[in-house]
């Protein structure tokens, strides 16, 4: 079943709430910023045990300690619900860091 595309209102309201995400090119999008590189790498190992869990990957990149997160459900053409709790997940991890 595919995941229903969010509402203008939603996406607003995760944005309000979760201010260092934005949109762009029509999906969620944050760079996370971390110490060093080991510490950017380990957000990456932890949130994709997180993703491959949820059948729901990120497009990401990482340049040293910098991580750049794009979230968009493909198979609905846009910003879902999955894209939301992925995103909240992230957000859990990088605090910890």
């Amino acid at each position: 079943m595919t995941a229903r595309k969010a509402t203008l209102d939603e996406i607003d309201e995760f944005i309000t709430t979760h201010t260092n995400w934005i949109v762009e090119d029509g999906k969620l999008q944050r760079i996370f910023t971390f110490r060093s590189f080991r510490e950017a790498f380990s957000f990456m190992t932890e949130a994709a045990f997180v993703a491959e869990r949820s059948n729901h990957h990120p497009e990401w990149s990482n340049v040293y300690n910098r991580v750049t997160v794009q979230l968009a459900t493909h198979d609905a053409g846009g910003i879902t619900e999955k894209d939301f709790d992925l995103a909240g997940k992230m957000e859990m991890i990088a605090s910890r860091r």
